[in-house]
């Protein structure tokens, strides 16, 4: 015995499975079982094939319309020439034209790691030089050996 839905979503009621199916296959249609954990099952007559068919395009099109974001990551060192920093600084406002949020990362070599507060101070002159183009979404942390910072594009209007 199973509740039947019909083709059309209107309820025919509780059937023998063996009429289900028959009516299902009059039809040209297949029995698709909706809810196995119910007393008794909820049988559904429809086209199987058409119906995974939909379900596909929906997923897909879900997918097509999903926003993803990229991260770029820009490194930097203390002791960073002016040039290669505005090269760098360039890159990044490229970057926030295209949408994309960055991850501007600062290393520490041998005796820099003495001398943090230098690398806090690039990551400002970061930030002063890109604040026309992004906004600090996480500010400068310092971990380990790094400090890590990232940037994201601020919106268009």
């Amino acid at each position: 015995m199973v509740r039947c839905i019909g083709a059309d979503g209107a309820m025919i009621g509780i059937i023998p499975t063996s009429q289900a199916r028959q009516m299902a296959e009059r039809l040209g249609l297949d029995l698709v079982e909706i809810s196995p954990n119910v007393n008794p099952p909820v049988c559904k007559i429809m086209d199987y094939g058409k119906y995974l068919f939909e379900q596909k395009r929906k997923e897909k099109e879900a997918r097509r319309h999903q926003a993803s974001q990229v991260l770029k990551e820009i490194k930097f060192h203390v002791n960073v020439a002016d040039h290669d920093f505005q090269t760098k600084i360039n890159h990044m406002k490229e970057f926030f034209e295209r949408g994309f949020k960055v991850k501007a990362s600062l290393f520490f070599r041998g005796r820099e790691n003495a001398h943090k507060e230098l690398g806090m101070e690039l990551m400002d002159r970061v930030v002063k030089a890109c604040e026309e183009a992004a906004v600090v979404e996480q500010l400068p942390k310092l971990m380990g050996n790094q400090i890590v910072m990232i940037l994201g594009a601020k919106p268009r209007r």
